[in-house]
């Protein structure tokens, strides 16, 4: 095995279970921190913790080879003020509980990933944000990454490198946002949302699991790392590609106005489509990390067509002939 421990806190949700699935075969044992018991599975274990207190499950960071903290609540939900305050909180509390406990190990996890979110950056339309060049935006999203990361950085760990993974869009086969847009193409109401000129910033699961463990593999990388697919789309481009390798013919547009009113039919906020992400995974590219899924046509057709790609690790597409920069469309 190419890895001894992976630890995932708050790794029963989704994208947790992108990262089980991809570090089964090449890590020794990955360990679930999660609220709820589950019996073990070859070499997959769940350890109960609440994410608020110390406890047994401490013990299971000490010289881990990394710790990805997933925790939070799903922000496809109404703003409302109990809402937002379960939002900060699921966040925060794990965030600052693991940042001390990782302070107070003699042999802490070498590397600790907190997945946040690519929309700390404002609405853009005019210009990609990059991690250097990126404006942090303002709004309760915003306020929410920015409070999340600072509670990340709360804490000095010497021993212990840090990545704040801002995530985009994570497209994949069994949940997230993909499923639910390829339900609208289904039902023929899969036209572009809006006006259709807000950027996605997307990427696939796999990608997002390559990259941890890209990171992980360079310790001379950490700090603020975008994780997106280098080539971000429109809606009305994603939405077209949805309906295009579907073969649906006719995807009828939702106005804004509509948007609106059926957010609050469903109990969701607007500005998980509306908002503008437009942002590149710079840091993520000059350290040489290569997407195998760059293009969204590709992604796309892997989700649809299963297996129509061979996934391949992050050691061999460091291998892969140079790529032209991205230009985004």
């Amino acid at each position: 095995m190419k890895y001894k421990k992976i630890v995932l806190a708050g790794g029963n949700g989704y994208l947790g279970k992108v990262l089980a699935d991809y570090y089964k075969d090449i890590a020794t044992e990955i360990v679930i921190l999660s609220r709820h018991e589950k019996e073990a599975d070859h070499n997959l274990r769940t350890v109960v913790w609440d994410g608020k207190t110390w406890g047994k499950w401490a013990a299971e960071l000490v010289n881990a080879d990394m710790l990805i903290n997933l925790c939070g609540k799903n922000v496809n939900c109404r703003y409302t003020e109990k809402n937002k305050k379960e939002i900060f909180a699921s966040r925060l509390l794990p965030t600052e509980l693991l940042g001390k406990t990782i302070q107070d190990l003699v042999e802490p996890p070498k590397l600790w990933i907190n997945v946040t979110s690519a929309t700390i950056y404002r609405h853009a339309e005019d210009r990609p944000q990059d991690e250097q060049t990126g404006e942090i935006g303002e709004g309760f999203s915003v306020d929410v990454c920015k409070t999340w990361e600072a509670a990340f950085n709360k804490y000095a760990t010497p021993k212990t490198r840090k990545v704040a993974l801002r995530m985009g869009i994570v497209l994949g086969r069994s949940d997230s946002v993909f499923p639910r847009l390829l339900n609208l193409v289904r039902l023929g109401m899969g036209g572009k949302q809006g006006n259709g000129k807000q950027y996605v910033s997307w990427v696939h699961e796999h990608d997002v699991a390559r990259s941890t463990e890209w990171l992980l593999d360079h310790p001379e990388l950490n700090g603020v790392f975008n994780c997106t697919a280098p080539y971000p789309v429109k809606n009305a481009a994603l939405m077209h590609t949805i309906r295009s390798v579907n073969g649906s013919l006719m995807g009828l547009p939702a106005p804004g106005w509509l948007l609106k009113a059926g957010a609050v039919f469903i109990g969701t906020e607007t500005e998980l489509i509306l908002k503008s992400r437009w942002v590149l995974p710079k840091r993520l590219m000059d350290s040489g990390f290569k997407f195998q899924f760059e293009r969204i046509p590709d992604a796309v057709s892997e989700i649809l067509r299963k297996g129509q790609y061979a996934f391949i690790s992050t050691a061999a597409a460091s291998r892969a002939p140079e790529v032209q920069a991205p230009v985004v469309n």
